[in-house]
């Protein structure tokens, strides 16, 4: 059970580093908002890989199998989704700084429990629909939890490879967010190419899937 844990650990972070939307968001966050918002939405993220890929592993790949033309049409949404999701980052702006707000005795502390807790919940919903509401992330781990690459599993163990998907994609996504948080601070305001980058090269990515969805339609 430990190797298919660690397995599952490898191939979470592996997966999570070519651009994607996760990608995208985890950056956007760190970025325009805090590092704090944008670790929650690598937390929802990397939920949202795990249960993709216990649904790989519960098998429904044998549905996908029986209904060809379904993956096409999946690529296709997730074309269109991916790349109106790219341009909106490509064109954002950085939140500008909040003035100092003037407290007043009883007024709820912009810092206390319920902002901190509020934003981190926005933040995880925000990852998780990213990989949930996604259909090229749904085939690509279904696909891949039932491929030649993963060795054969019990139940069991399945689902704690599932559990180190978690937390391998976790890991990939906070570094993602440690490395803009860290870059917004030593770069400054050239720091808005970052969020701009990867929304282009996200564009690029739909572009590719728009492209598989058209060449089987036409084949």
């Amino acid at each position: 059970m430990l190797m298919s844990l660690l397995i599952g650990a490898a191939a979470g972070a592996l997966t999570g580093v070519p651009i994607g939307p996760a990608n995208v968001a985890v950056i956007d966050a760190a970025y325009r908002h805090t590092m704090r918002r944008a670790i929650a939405v690598a937390g929802g993220a990397s939920v949202g890989d795990g249960l993709c890929a216990a649904a790989g592993i519960v098998g429904i790949k044998p549905w996908l199998d029986s209904h060809p033309t379904l993956p096409p049409i999946l690529w296709a949404l997730s074309g269109i989704v991916l790349l109106i999701y790219g341009y909106l980052t490509l064109s954002s702006q950085a939140a500008p700084p909040a003035p100092a707000p003037t407290v007043n005795p009883g007024d709820p502390s912009p810092s206390d429990s319920v902002f901190l807790r509020q934003e981190a919940v926005t933040g995880f919903k925000v990852g998780i629909a990213l990989i949930l509401l996604n259909p090229a992330a749904i085939i690509t781990w279904v696909f891949l939890m039932g491929s030649a690459f993963m060795p054969p599993m019990t139940r069991v163990e399945g689902l704690a490879c599932a559990v180190g998907v978690i937390f391998g994609s976790f890991g990939w996504f906070s570094l993602v967010a440690w490395l803009t948080h860290r870059g917004k601070s030593v770069l400054g305001e050239k720091a808005a190419w970052i969020p701009r980058i990867v929304g282009a090269l996200l564009m690029v990515y739909a572009v590719y899937l728009l492209f598989k969805a058209i060449r089987y339609a036409v084949s």
